[in-house]
């Protein structure tokens, strides 16, 4: 696991844009495609924006969810409505490059295996994320595995639905599926997340973050997260 530590939210959400660029250039170029899923928040929404901005192969780009809540379609709560709003308008990517989850379904749970299946049509059986971009909460869960919901130790499946967690269900990557991916870029930018990326850069598998695989593994921090005091951009690069 490698850590980057930047000056503010803003510098890391450029430097995630530029790293996943770079991947995915590299994938199109060696694999005829390049799988990406994203998370929602704040700097990966900026992330997206700046991410449209630049020249990659966007024709072999699909875009799928790392974990999404279950809400009504354009529900501002949703991850889907800024990531359409981010990529659609900006980049030139089809809508049916965005695979989204199908959280408006009835059923749940057959939603779920029907979004396996799509990923296993869209990368492979088992299906193999090029790069998964994860956040981390303040109580170190990443994706929708937050903590003592029994979507933790989900083994058996790719995607799954989780219990309440913040006033709604959600529907998620679990750890079979992000521990194949290629690359995993955590984004993690304010004061409230030293504690939870201390624990994560210590390997701290008590906390859901800390189960994520962490070979080729980048954090891209900002100075508050990394608990530092800086002036100006620092990066700090460990093994």
């Amino acid at each position: 696991m490698k850590l980057e530590i930047l000056a503010d939210s803003d510098s890391v959400a450029l430097a995630a844009a530029a790293f996943i660029a770079a991947e995915a250039t590299t994938g199109v170029r060696e694999r005829g495609r390049f799988v990406l899923a994203v998370s929602g928040g704040r700097t990966p929404r900026r992330t997206l924006s700046a991410l449209a901005r630049e020249a990659l192969p966007w024709h072999g780009v699909h875009i799928v969810q790392v974990d999404e809540r279950v809400a009504p379609k354009g529900d501002p709560d949703r991850n889907l409505t800024d990531l359409r709003a981010c990529l659609l308008d900006h980049a030139p990517l089809r809508e049916e490059q965005i695979h989204a989850m199908p959280v408006e379904s009835p059923d749940l749970r057959a939603a779920a295996a029907s979004y396996e299946r799509e990923l296993s049509e869209i990368a492979g059986a088992p299906p193999v994320i090029d790069l998964a971009q994860l956040g981390l909460g303040a109580d170190g869960h990443t994706a929708s595995l937050a903590p003592g919901d029994p979507v933790l130790d989900v083994a058996d499946s790719d995607v799954a639905v989780t219990g309440v967690y913040e006033s709604k269900r959600r529907m998620t990557l679990t750890y079979p599926m992000l521990n194949r991916s290629r690359r995993i870029l955590w984004i993690v930018t304010g004061i409230q997340k030293s504690e939870a990326l201390s624990r994560l850069r210590a390997g701290d598998r008590s906390i859901p973050a800390g189960r994520v695989n962490r070979l080729h593994a980048l954090i891209i921090a900002d100075s508050a997260a990394a608990a530092q005091r800086t002036r100006g951009a620092v990066k700090e690069v460990q093994p």
